[in-house]
Parts: structure tokens; sequence; C-alpha cells
């Protein structure tokens, strides 16, 4: 028996932030550098509240979830347990990311390029990503308060049909990354393009993100609302 399709109010909240994310970066002619630093915020709130789930679920499967090559049952540890590992891996992905920012931010030179050394030939490349200046960091916390704003509405509306439904772990675990990957990739694309395209990349995100958030609803709709495994608290 299928679930019934969970309400995607939150969607228009994603597609406001974005919208206002865009015309925010052509009206400041933001850069790439610039960009990547409240996209890697939101990131961490897609994160924050994707653990959050897998903590407040309160019936769940573990069908295909192994751990050393053996099955695990689904019981509160377990979730605890998931719920952790999730944010070693994926908080220490994002801190890499951090230090990576960080870098880049001092170490752009006058013009804003880097020079970007190839391994295999040696042969080093100027790439131009741009600048950050302190004055950036105010308008990326309130881009960051916008992108709170609206997963925090998809979270809720995602645990409310959480406690009707019985959701797989291991797909609670992946989702955050079906959801950032091809979101930083979109982004990532500007930096080989040049400046010039960022408009047109952060609408190509913006049209990744809403998907990414569809793809997952449309996951949602299509669980088994009665597995074998399960375990209430």
């Amino acid at each position: 028996m299928k679930t019934a399709t969970p309400a995607d109010h939150a969607l228009w909240g994603i597609l406001i932030t974005n919208v206002v994310t865009l015309l925010w970066a052509l009206w400041q002619q933001w850069s790439v550098l610039q960009l990547l630093w409240p996209f890697w915020m939101q990131s961490l709130i897609i994160g924050w509240y994707a653990r959050q789930r897998i903590l407040k679920i309160t019936t769940f499967c573990t069908q295909g979830m192994r751990v050393n090559g053996r099955a695990v049952e689904p019981t509160p540890a377990v979730a605890r347990q998931a719920a952790n590992f999730f944010l070693l891996h994926y908080g220490s992905f994002h801190f890499v990311y951090l230090i990576f920012l960080i870098a880049l931010t001092f170490t752009t030179d006058a013009a804003g390029i880097i020079l970007v050394t190839n391994e295999s030939t040696g042969v080093q490349s100027e790439v131009h990503i741009g600048h950050v200046h302190a004055v950036d960091f105010l308008a990326f916390v309130v881009l960051a308060l916008g992108f709170l704003r609206s997963h925090r509405a998809s979270h809720l509306e995602h645990v409310a049909f959480d406690l009707g439904a019985t959701p797989k772990l291991g797909m609670l675990m992946m989702m955050p990354y079906l959801r950032v990957v091809p979101m930083h990739l979109a982004i990532i694309l500007a930096v080989v393009f040049g400046t010039g395209a960022i408009g047109l990349f952060v609408l190509l995100k913006t049209v990744v993100d809403m998907a990414m958030h569809k793809v997952e609803h449309l996951l949602l709709a299509g669980r088994d609302e009665t597995p074998p495994h399960q375990y209430m608290n």
C-alpha cells in the first residue's frame, strides 16, 4: 500500500530564495567565489535538517542496509548511529569545503585570479573566481536565513509525513547528497565558463535545486507504508 503524496508548499519558498539570490548576484555582479559561500551555507542547512529528520522518525525500515556485511534491525540505536555517521561524513565533507573556501577567499590576487596547476603536465592556468569583501558576509547571512526558512518548511512537511509512514533509513541518509551534489556542480561549472555566465548558472542551480526537492517528494510518495521491519518509540 502506498501513502499519499505529502504537501509541497515549501517549494515556493525554495524558489523565492533562489530568485532573490539570482537577482542579488546580478545586481552586485557577484563572482563565482561570492556565490559559493551562501550555497555552502545552504548545504549545511540541508544537512542539519536531514539529521534532525533521522532522529525524529518513530517508524522506519532498514531494508537493504548492512553494517560490516550484516543486515541491521530498525531500532532506536540504529537510527542514532545512522544520524551520527551522517553527521561525521557530511560534516567532514563540508569542513574540507570550508577550508577550501577560506583558502580561495584569502589567496586570490588583486584581479581575483588564482593559478591552477595541472598535476599531470605541470602547466599553470589562470582562473578568475573573484573576491569576497567583508560586507558580502552580511548578504550571505541574509540569504542563509532565507534558505533556513524555506528548508525548515520543507523539513516540517517531511517529518509530518514520516510520522504517518515508514521511510527507508538508507534513503533518508542519501537524500541530502542527491540535493547538494547536483546543486554545487551547477555552480562549479561557472568557474569553467567564467564570471560572465554567473546568471545562467545560478538559474541552472535554481532549476536543479527545485528539481531535486521535487524528486525527494516523489520518493516520499512512493514509499511503502508497512514494510516488514519497523519499530515504534
